[in-house]
């Protein structure tokens, strides 16, 4: 598929089933315009957060079999032709984390950061893992690490983003053990002890990946090679970090073509960790 925004990871590649593709299509556009009505253009807070309740709303009717509003049709008419395959509550999930980007608070810690990804990021996951009908907890659980994962590079890579929007996703606990004030992070300022901090970091996401990429290893056929290149996509971006000396709050690392062969070979050779 074709998409207006950057992204790290394949979406709908050809390596996902035909069969599957509507589905994984109509949930992309469902994330990604929720995502770009907390993010994207110059609404205020109060008129963002209704348009998510509005939003909600049309979530709503699909479940229920009635019809939504005609403000979202390329989300809602899809959506509505795959919803038999899908956990309304997991959307509803994803709509909870996207409204509390609207108040982002300040994360006390690691555990607290990572009930934001349970919302934000791991419903991805979960809604995948059911149009190829996994449903086992040690599958579950493994995805719940990758996605998770996924989720801290993102945050780790996009520290110049965040920082102009008045988003901090460092935890309280990790600031103060590297003695790195929220301004310095909000500000994008460099030095050895944010690197430190960076560092310590990626490393957390990182053992993140590998816990949950045996699942990669498991899943037959294409849905495990997409697998495989989403785990290595995420583990090349920490890479890229850490070439640059872990400056990401003044250097945001991206993928790119010339990527492709490395990830490709990494896919294809990808073991077990012992």
């Amino acid at each position: 598929m074709s998409v207006d925004h950057y992204e790290n990871f394949p979406v709908a590649s050809w390596l996902c089933p035909p069969q599957l593709r509507p589905a994984v299509v109509a949930l992309y556009h469902f994330a990604r315009t929720a995502d770009d009505l907390a993010d994207e253009g110059d609404l205020a807070t109060p008129q963002r957060v209704q348009a998510l309740r509005d939003y909600r709303a049309d979530l709503d009717a699909v479940v229920a079999g009635r019809q939504p509003s005609p403000r979202w049709p390329q989300v809602f008419a899809p959506l509505a032709r795959e919803m038999h395959r899908l956990q309304p509550a997991l959307l509803h999930d994803l709509l909870d984390a996207f409204e509390q980007d609207l108040t982002p608070p300040r994360y006390r810690d690691r555990g607290h950061l990572l009930d934001y990804c349970r919302r934000s990021a791991n419903p991805v996951g979960r809604l995948l893992l059911g149009l190829y009908g996994v449903s086992d907890a040690i599958s579950l659980r493994r995805s719940d690490a990758i996605c998770s994962s996924l989720q801290l590079i993102n945050f780790w890579q996009d520290f110049s983003r965040d920082g102009p929007r008045g988003r901090l996703y460092v935890p309280e606990a990790d600031l103060e053990r590297f003695g790195v004030s929220a301004e310095d992070v909000l500000a994008c300022r460099d030095g050895p002890a944010a690197r430190a901090l960076v560092r310590d970091l990626c490393d957390w996401a990182g053992a993140l990946m590998r816990e949950g990429a045996p699942l990669a290893l498991t899943l037959a056929g294409r849905a495990g090679w997409e697998l495989r290149l989403v785990v290595q996509g995420g583990l090349a971006i920490l890479d890229k970090i850490a070439t640059r000396g872990h400056d990401s709050f003044i250097h945001r690392p991206a993928l790119g073509m010339a990527d492709a062969p490395r990830l490709a070979w990494r896919a294809l050779t990808m073991r077990a960790a012992p």
